[in-house]
């Protein structure tokens, strides 16, 4: 049977158990769309960033 060799310490537990604490993603309404983003994000859709063109936009076919 696996025996653990040594006692694991408070320090590398809560290493490990913060990882329980991460939250799903969130996400905002666009002003300008309506689409769903990520905050902080580039809108994929439109190519626009705090107002902002920074991508180009590629059209659907």
């Amino acid at each position: 049977m696996a025996v653990p060799k040594k006692k694991v310490s408070r320090m590398k537990r809560g290493f490990r158990r913060s990882a329980d604490a991460l939250a799903a993603p969130t996400y905002v309404e666009d002003k300008d769309s309506g689409e769903l983003r990520r905050p902080h994000h580039v809108d994929l859709k439109t190519g626009m960033y705090r107002g902002r063109q920074v991508l180009a936009v590629k059209k659907a076919d």
